[in-house]
């Protein structure tokens, strides 16, 4: 594939999706905790409400937003975040919070419990969407006008949250998809085994439910954090390939307000 021959230096020419360079992966994660810092304080300033979908995974930023907030003083009462997924057990229901690859877990711990209470917003705002009620995620999101703000990756095989390559549906079709349980790819499995578990694959559950496609590309701004190796095959393919369900992030080219932060070790020609 020739975009996997793009040099660090031509990086970004002609891409479909605008990419901004960085050097460390800290600036990365710094500049995806700005954008969130920066929206919420220009709708808090105008008297709006902040409406966020929220990965766990990239996670680098949550803890500069976390300090940000404090630091600034800055009220999250006027928002929404909305968790991109959470794993499901065999019987369809979120994984205990005690397990340590579940992202409910991470947000409590590492985000909500580290904001000073008189900030945080309330319970009722942290979303996160539900395995016995799905539509609820979609219909709240329409209830409150649409997101603001979606953070989000690129998975090995192109995924969005958990949107897995689907070959056999139409472009349209694909980006029509709301939220859902999905089985995790074995690709996916295999790939978050060997960061999240030390390679223990058989500990990482295989269903998960995640918001869609629609909800993801529906965003008014989207924002993606690119800092791993292999993120550098990964992002030129989402940015140069042909739109396709086969490989998700290419439907990142039709969004009109869309860009990438990557990191040098991603920027770097894979091939």
């Amino acid at each position: 594939m020739d975009y996997y021959r793009i040099s660090a230096e031509k990086l970004g020419e002609d891409s479909k999706i605008p990419i901004v360079k960085m050097v460390e992966q800290g600036e990365v994660f710094y500049e995806l905790a700005l954008e969130m810092i920066g929206m919420i304080e220009s709708h808090n300033a105008a008297g709006k409400h902040t409406v966020m979908i929220l990965p766990v995974g990239p996670t680098g930023q949550f803890p500069i937003f976390v300090r940000l907030v404090n630091n600034k003083k800055l009220s999250l009462k006027n928002c929404w975040f909305i968790m991109m997924d959470e794993y499901i057990d065999e019987n369809e229901q979120w994984i205990s919070m005690e397990n340590p690859v579940s992202f409910r877990r991470y947000m409590e711990q590492e985000v909500y419990s580290k904001i000073s209470n008189d900030l945080l917003m309330p319970p009722e705002q942290r979303i996160c969407p539900d395995p016995n009620d799905p539509g609820r995620t979609t219909s709240l999101i329409e209830e409150l006008g649409g997101v603001d703000l979606c953070i989000g990756g690129f998975g090995i095989n192109g995924h969005i949250g958990y949107n897995e390559p689907q070959p056999e549906l139409s472009i349209e079709e694909f980006a029509n998809l709301k939220t859902r349980i999905v089985d995790v790819s074995v690709a996916s499995r295999i790939r978050y085994a060997i960061s999240d578990l030390n390679g223990a694959a058989d500990e990482l559950p295989d269903r998960i439910v995640t918001v869609g496609a629609w909800e993801i590309l529906s965003a008014r701004v989207l924002r993606f954090g690119c800092f791993r190796d292999w993120h550098s095959g990964v992002l030129r393919k989402a940015a140069y390939g042909e739109v396709s369900s086969e490989f998700p992030g290419t439907l990142v080219q039709r969004h009109p307000n869309a860009l990438v932060y990557a990191s040098a070790n991603v920027v770097k020609q894979p091939v």
